[in-house]
């Protein structure tokens, strides 16, 4: 059973999604603060974190930033809708992941699964055997799906789970197209509703960190009305 903590200065939010988790056979503990939070971390590890930025006494960069010194344990960042950089930054610092509120629980969960099938995978050094586990390279593009690592000519991209999974699924077979509704089927649960832009977001937001490692990046393309292809570079 994976021990989840919950850092979020909402009541509503910590009860919410404790609920839920607990449903779904996770341990979990709540925090109100990012420095209670700290405290409990220091005298024990939890399996994976979801962290508040914005939170009294410590904020959730600077627990993150914490934690980091001494653990790799899988992060989610909640984030409100306007707080692009703070994603970024989070990213940089070394969150695995972020979901914007307000938010699917559904989806939550999911990424919480996702993050500790990786962790597990790299914790205990399996070497991948599958198309969706090996290392993959197409061109300036390398994908080791079981670090969570990407790197394009030779230069690292961080990317959260939901952009990988897309990645990954254009570059598997490049010059193939893949429909939004094939793109929503690998990156979500059937049982999480997304539309179409919520895709279009991700592909958009994946482009332009691609971009900022070589600013003429174009190897994923818009098929109007149809869905995205990855092109070997």
């Amino acid at each position: 059973m994976a021990k989840i903590a919950l850092v979020d200065d909402d009541r509503n939010i910590l009860t919410s999604v404790s609920i839920s988790l607990e449903s779904e056979g996770f341990e979990v503990e709540t925090y109100n603060d990012g420095q209670s939070a700290l405290d409990a971390f220091n005298r024990k590890m939890p399996d994976m974190a979801v962290l508040d930025i914005k939170m009294p006494r410590m904020d959730g960069m600077e627990l993150l930033q914490r934690v980091r010194q001494k653990s790799r344990m899988p992060v989610i960042f909640l984030t409100s809708k306007d707080d692009e950089i703070d994603e970024v930054l989070g990213l940089r610092m070394g969150a695995d992941d972020y979901v914007k509120k307000p938010f699917s629980q559904r989806l939550l969960i999911e990424r919480i699964r996702s993050l500790l099938r990786r962790q597990e995978a790299v914790e205990s050094g399996e070497v991948g055997t599958t198309e969706e586990t090996k290392v993959m390279v197409r061109g300036s593009l390398t994908m080791d799906p079981l670090r969570h690592s990407v790197t394009w000519k030779g230069q690292d991209v961080t990317l959260t789970v939901t952009e990988f999974l897309l990645l990954q699924a254009l570059a598997q077979r490049p010059g193939f197209v893949k429909s939004r509704d094939q793109l929503m089927d690998v990156a979500y649960d059937d049982q999480v509703y997304v539309d179409d832009r919520t895709i279009d977001s991700h592909i958009k937001r994946l482009r332009k960190k691609m971009r900022a490692v070589d600013s003429e990046f174009s190897s994923i393309e818009t098929l109007y009305g149809i869905g995205y292809k990855y092109n070997e570079a």
